[in-house]
């Protein structure tokens, strides 16, 4: 596979970042990521404890280095997730969805890098201002929490903008999609959707079966389930999931919080969330993990090679 920072940088073989997705990438999953040939990252949501990370660490041990994403806003006022993070001495941890200025140094201190997910240039100007090592423009295709930007015409402003290194995330999900990054200047990619279907995720099983019937145009971009579900996610980032008739209900109605809990069900999947990228529609099975990652290096490598 052609080298970029990212591979120099972490050791690894595939400049694939496997995304920290909360409630879906847990230390089974970050594992299978690794062995393969990327890195795959433990998705710590606040609603996690300092001994999942300390119990899903363990897992993801296992498949060799691994990283630890973490939101940044969910940071303020209790770092306990950001001290279990650190104490695992992961190979990077990303503070994304917020100024992780007040963060950056205490990962530094323990010498381990800080990566960011910018969804704007004003996002990029504010990571940059915090010391961080790397950036990866999140597009708005992405599954789960993302901006509004497109990945294309963000990922082009980003490597205009900055001298850090840039990774690309959002409607990722072959081969082609991290060549394409790849020649346009990227280090290297972040793929989540891709993987939501491989038998290593955790979550429900109807959620790796909404996955392989989506079409990649059965997303929405929703604040509905953060309300459901009472997830004080900053204003400025929806999360885009798989539509279902939660969706199709509540979206865009004035209803409050209470309503919208007693509506919303985890365990069905017609009521409760799948988050996903538009990158949905290139999944069709439940592959393992650490086949769909060898594969989408595989296939950029050769695409790449046309022009070596």
């Amino acid at each position: 596979m052609i080298a970029t920072w990212l591979t120099r940088e972490f050791g690894i073989e595939i400049p694939v970042l496997g995304a920290p997705m909360g409630g879906r990438a847990g230390g089974e999953l970050v594992g299978a990521v690794s062995a393969a040939g990327g890195l795959g990252l433990l998705g710590a949501a606040r609603y996690n404890s300092a001994q999942w990370v300390a119990d899903e660490a363990a897992k993801a041990r296992v498949g060799g280095r691994f990283g630890i994403g973490l939101m940044t806003w969910s940071l303020d006022g209790d770092t306990s997730l950001l001290d279990a993070a650190i104490a695992e001495k992961p190979a990077l941890i990303t503070l994304s969805f917020g100024d992780p200025a007040a963060y950056v140094e205490r990962v530094h201190a323990a010498g381990i890098p800080v990566v960011s997910q910018i969804n704007t240039l004003e996002d990029l100007r504010v990571v940059e201002a915090a010391g961080v090592d790397a950036v990866i423009a999140q597009g708005a295709e992405a599954g789960g929490h993302t901006g509004r930007i497109g990945t294309l015409p963000l990922l082009q402003e980003i490597l205009e903008s900055t001298t850090l290194p840039v990774l690309a995330a959002g409607g990722i999900g072959t081969g082609r999609g991290l060549a394409a990054v790849i020649a346009a200047g990227a280090e290297g990619a972040m793929i989540g959707t891709a993987l939501l279907a491989s038998p290593e995720t955790t979550g429900p099983d109807y959620a790796r079966t909404r996955v392989v019937e989506a079409g990649s145009a059965d997303t929405v971009y929703t604040s509905v389930f953060d309300r459901a579900r009472s997830q004080p996610w900053p204003q400025r980032w929806g999360g885009r999931a798989i539509a279902n008739e939660f969706t199709s209900t509540w979206e865009g109605v004035s209803a409050d919080e209470e309503t919208l809990a007693k509506a919303y069900d985890p365990s069905d999947p017609n009521n409760g969330v799948v988050y996903a990228g538009e990158a949905v529609g290139l999944v069709h099975g439940t592959h393992p993990a650490g086949d769909v990652v060898r594969r989408i290096g595989a296939d950029a490598d050769r695409l790449l090679s046309r022009f070596a």
